[in-house]
């Protein structure tokens, strides 16, 4: 009897002996047409393994020949004997587990998750109510005084001909040519040092970036009432405290940089600075241990280095 299979594989060679691996048969036994070529594709795509139909011989089926049916053998295969019931023997009566024979079990992740989370915060809230006690331990800080609130000056008019009266004027030309309002008043200080204070609004016009605007006034007016008088006369213009308050920059700024030069054991420069603000930063640091200070450049770049020293 004929008959035929269809086998695939990557090439005919392999299709053939893949038939033969099913049927248990060698070349001779079969007989093969291909259906389809391999193909192999671009990059993988579109390959196609190869087809073939197999045929082979098969011996044909015995077919047996049927035994009579007797009356007797159909009469006794109609009625099936009754199978005995077998009796069901009682169960075994279940032995009460003691606890000691019980396994133990094990927690599920989520409430091993729970635990530690829980321990966490814990810890927490331990280390919170720790630092609450030891606030609660320090003595409250004494209440900040109020600051003194400087009462406004009061200026009284220069005397006629005296060396006030010579600054006022000055001072007050030469800001009426700079198209400003603001009011000069001098008084002295000691036998040769003139404070001049600029009243008015609008100062920080008057003042200048860091205070130069202030520093060409104070110079000129220097310069001018000093000609044609016996001695030397020192002459400091502010306006609306500007002279103080950058003085307390300038020494808060001086220790900060210290302390850097302090931690680093290097030197450093500062930035370009006048005399007077220079002056400042050496009397600020002068009794600091381990650090001194010495101008370096030419003016108008001249700045402050300081520098560690054992």
């Amino acid at each position: 009897m004929e008959k035929k299979i269809v086998a695939v594989g990557k090439t005919i060679d392999l299709a053939v002996e893949s038939a033969l691996a099913q049927l248990g048969l060698t070349r001779d036994d079969i007989s093969y047409e291909v259906l389809a070529l391999p193909k192999s594709g671009f990059l993988g795509f579109g390959a196609q393994p190869a087809k073939i139909q197999v045929t082979y011989e098969a011996p044909d089926p015995v077919v047996e020949p049927e035994k009579p049916k007797s009356a007797l053998g159909s009469a006794s295969r109609s009625k099936p004997k009754a199978k005995p019931v077998a009796e069901k023997k009682p169960e075994p009566a279940a032995q009460p587990v003691t606890p000691a024979a019980e396994k133990p079990v094990e927690a599920p992740k989520q409430e091993k998750k729970a635990e530690k989370v829980e321990k966490k915060q814990e810890k927490k809230t331990d280390k919170a109510e720790k630092k609450q006690e030891k606030k609660a331990e320090k003595k409250p800080a004494a209440p900040k005084e109020p600051r003194e609130v400087k009462a406004p000056r009061v200026y009284t008019p220069a005397a006629p001909g005296s060396t006030e009266e010579k600054i006022e004027v000055f001072i007050k030309g030469l800001l009426e040519h700079m198209n400003s309002q603001a009011i000069p008043h001098a008084f002295r200080e000691s036998d040769n040092t003139y404070f001049v204070e600029l009243v008015g609004d609008d100062l920080g016009y008057l003042i200048g970036r860091r205070g130069d605007t202030l520093d060409a006034i104070q110079h000129l007016a220097n310069y001018t009432i000093n000609r044609g008088v016996e001695g030397h006369i020192r002459i400091n213009v502010d306006a609306e405290s500007y002279r103080e308050k950058r003085e307390d920059s300038l020494r808060r700024y001086a220790r900060k940089k210290a302390q850097q030069v302090l931690k680093a054991r290097r030197r450093t420069t500062l930035e370009p600075m006048n005399a007077y603000e220079r002056h400042v930063i050496h009397a600020a640091l002068q009794d600091m241990e381990n650090i001194t200070t010495h101008s370096t450049g030419t003016e108008p770049n001249r700045r402050v280095v300081i520098e560690y020293v054992r």
